[in-house]
């Protein structure tokens, strides 16, 4: 599948988002392939908020002969797609996995690679996410990242923090577990400290809790994507997620263009979310 490319200057390109209706509808995506109906979109139906564990960039490379860093180089191109159509349809919050606690693992070349990839392109696109209202916020422990591609992403949070647009919730050196377990551990020096009192601990609820998540104030997912195939969470957002609709696709993440995205959203918006009623 081809991916659309456009300039990295055109990642937002609207100053204002029009209403999205069929005929807007009709003018992003047309035309559309033979498997989308555009006029069966609900647009009173787009998740609120999306999170994407993004998949495949070294599959895809390999596919095609080529270095692992081919694969990410294309797979940047398929997030600034995400974050585009993303913006288009109504996303209020996208949270996508960037970098997890776990590939650290990764070979060194690979990882500075990434890092490098990040910090350049977060740099390239500040003011153009500041011009379209999108709010950076980052996940995880940015701490450990190299200093360039640290003080990238802080710029990013300080320059867009007013905005009222979409917010694009950048997971690095993000561990599900690693994020429950600071959140418990600061919950016990509340405790140990009288921050907390008895009746506080008696009334505390999921709602105390989330405040002490990375994710506070953010809503929990209603769709969670996972792009190659992959059947499994690799320790990702594991207390948000428990009632979003997990859509699971073969397609590589270079290859997933903003049909595939309109397909995940409209097989969310077939589901039935019962949240354990009938």
């Amino acid at each position: 599948m081809e991916i659309l490319r456009k300039p990295q200057a055109l990642l937002f390109w609207r100053l204002r988002m029009p209403p999205l209706t069929l005929e807007r509808l009709n003018e992003l995506f047309a035309p559309a392939p033979s498997d989308i109906d555009l006029a069966a979109f609900d647009t009173s139906r787009v998740p609120k908020h999306i999170a994407v564990i993004m998949d495949g960039n070294g599959r895809w490379a390999q596919e095609r002969g080529l270095m692992r860093a081919a694969g990410h180089k294309a797979g940047i191109e398929g997030v600034r797609e995400l974050i585009r159509t993303s913006n288009d349809i109504g996303v209020r919050f996208l949270t996508i996995y960037s970098f997890s606690t776990e590939n650290w693992s990764r070979p060194y070349q690979e990882i500075e690679l990434l890092m490098n990839l990040f910090a350049k392109t977060m740099a390239a696109e500040i003011e153009a996410l500041h011009k379209e209202q999108v709010r950076v916020v980052t996940i995880g422990d940015t701490s450990k990242l190299p200093e360039e591609t640290r003080k990238t992403f802080e710029r990013a949070i300080a320059r867009t923090e007013g905005n009222t647009g979409m917010t694009l919730v950048v997971a690095l050196n993000y561990g599900a577990r690693a994020e429950i377990l600071k959140a418990v551990r600061a919950i016990a020096r509340d405790a140990a400290s009288g921050v907390l009192d008895i009746a506080a601990i008696d009334a505390f609820d999921e709602i105390a809790f989330t405040n002490y998540l990375d994710t506070a104030g953010i809503p929990d997912p209603e769709l969670l994507i996972r792009t190659s195939g992959e059947y499994r969470l690799s320790n990702f957002l594991l207390y948000q997620i428990a009632y979003s609709e997990l859509y699971i696709t073969d397609t590589l993440w270079p290859d997933f263009d903003r049909y595939e995205l309109l397909r995940a959203v409209m097989d969310y918006q077939g589901r039935n979310r019962r949240f354990g009623g009938i």
